[in-house]
């Protein structure tokens, strides 16, 4: 049956609106621009008219909070603690002996004969700072900010490969599909930032094994997943105009596409067209200061050499703790670095070294700079990865299988203890001692940190009530100032 004239004459007319919407808008980063609406689209300036309007405004936390940001440098691979974090003088003692048997009782490793033998630590640990904080000897910047950091050799987890490890770490479950750490916290208190994502991603080294789940938002609105920020071309795809299109023809074409929806506004009253109106602005806005942002240009030379940056365009490690601190300086709400290259089965010891080098300087760095211009206070730096390194062998005399009994991770700022060492490890660096800190721990405290109570930060989906947490976690009062 042939429809009417008048409803074949609408579909004609929605059917040249979509072609105009598909066709002529101009792609830039904010055809994904629902991920970036930001703090300035407020109808009335109240609170509800923003909250309505904007899911990423800036919320209020559920009591007052020590840290108003995150960054979040994640060294994927698992570090090896027994040549980081954790010395050992009696896994030295007993080199190349066996564990005993009582020790293996139960213990899964990931692909060696638990019953390997034992292996002592491949550098010299020395006291630094104040604080006496022993830390390798490899890492020399990192022990020039053993008084502000705190360091946590107790970590646990029930993950032993590293994709499931990565994404427990960050999303607090070894299943895809839950949000992240950074989601979550976009979700408890939205950004500040007015024209850039609430949640960064900054990525070297090689890829990480839980890719695009470490940073997604899961079941979350996709507006507070993170945003990768890439090391090459474009920072974010569709930044530049098309062949042809200059700012002119942009401007035009957005300033029609936002009359066409003001009409949709006024006939329907959704709320999900004022918020689509606000977002291409925002992508508008995006152009620019993106790239002054991946700009290192403007910054003095004592601070790219602090950093160690030789060339200010090339994309490593350091270049990424820089643009951190630029962009929570920019009002971003959480920045996380991926660095994955620890993942020393063999060659540990040249491996281990390498990566040091690689990153010490500049993970140190970030805390200075921080520090110097007063932001360290109420930021909060969380240094780690996904599980540690067994004591056992692995490859002949030169490598470490995956240990998820005790590992290290250090924190920085934003209401933690500084020059402290948390927890202790039993003489071969085998299991806990005494103050273990589940991953489920470490994110409920990193939450309080941020003034959001773990338990209420929840979002109904599926018919139950979720959060980072899931039904676990405590507070660890002894890493809080």
């Amino acid at each position: 049956m042939n429809a009417p004239e008048h409803l074949r004459d609408a579909r004609a007319s929605f059917l040249r609106r979509r072609w105009f919407l598909k066709d002529c808008g101009v792609g830039l980063a904010g055809i994904a621009a629902s991920s970036l609406l930001q703090s300035d689209a407020r109808a009335d300036g109240t609170a509800a008219t923003a909250a309505a309007a904007d899911p990423l405004a800036s919320k209020d936390p559920h009591f007052d909070a020590k840290a108003k940001r995150v960054i979040y440098m994640f060294h994927a691979g698992a570090p090896s603690q027994l040549e980081l974090f954790d010395p050992k003088p009696e896994l030295q003692a007993h080199n190349g002996e066996l564990p005993p048997a009582d020790l293996l009782k139960g213990y899964r490793a990931a692909f060696i004969d638990p019953n390997s033998a034992l292996l002592g630590g491949k550098f010299k640990f020395e006291k630094r700072g104040q604080c006496g904080m022993e830390l390798s000897e490899v890492l020399p910047h990192i022990a020039e900010i053993a008084d502000d950091i705190c360091l946590i050799r107790t970590m646990q987890t029930e993950a032993v490969n590293h994709a499931p490890a990565q994404i427990m770490m960050n999303t607090g479950s070894q299943q895809f599909g839950r949000p992240s750490f950074g989601s979550w916290t976009l979700y408890g208190l939205g950004t500040e930032s007015a024209d850039l994502p609430g949640y960064v991603v900054l990525t070297s080294a090689k890829g990480t094994s839980g890719g695009a789940s470490n940073y997604g938002a899961g079941f979350l609105p996709t507006m507070y997943g993170g945003v990768p920020f890439r090391s090459s071309g474009d920072p974010v795809l569709y930044l530049s105009n098309p062949a042809g299109i200059d700012e002119q023809a942009q401007r035009t074409s957005l300033d029609a596409i936002s009359q066409l929806n003001e009409l949709s506004l006024q006939s329907l009253g959704d709320p999900q067209t004022a918020a689509r109106i606000q977002s291409y602005e925002m992508a508008y806005r995006l152009q620019t200061s993106v790239p002054e942002l991946m700009d290192l240009g403007s910054e003095p030379q004592h601070i790219l050499e602090m950093y160690g940056i030789k060339d200010p365009k090339e994309a490593n490690y350091a270049r990424n703790c820089l643009l951190a601190r630029r962009l929570i300086e920019r009002g971003v709400r959480f920045v996380q670095l991926f660095h994955e290259a620890w993942d020393q089965h063999g060659n540990l010891t040249t491996g281990v070294k390498q990566n040091a080098a690689d990153t010490d300087k500049a993970s140190a760095a970030l805390v200075k700079d921080l520090k110097q211009r007063g932001l360290l206070n109420d930021t909060l730096v969380v240094w780690g990865g996904e599980f540690g390194r067994t004591p056992m062998v692995q490859g002949g005399n030169d490598g470490r299988d995956h240990h998820n009994r005790s590992y290290s991770v250090w924190l920085a700022g934003g209401g933690v203890k500084s020059g402290h060492v948390h927890g202790q490890t039993d003489e071969l660096g085998f299991n806990v001692a005494s103050d273990p800190v589940h991953v489920h721990d470490l994110n409920a405290t990193l939450l309080h940190l941020l003034g959001l109570d773990h338990l209420r930060l929840t979002y109904r989906f599926q018919g139950r009530d979720y959060r980072l947490t899931d039904v676990h976690g405590k507070l660890v009062p002894g890493i809080l100032a």
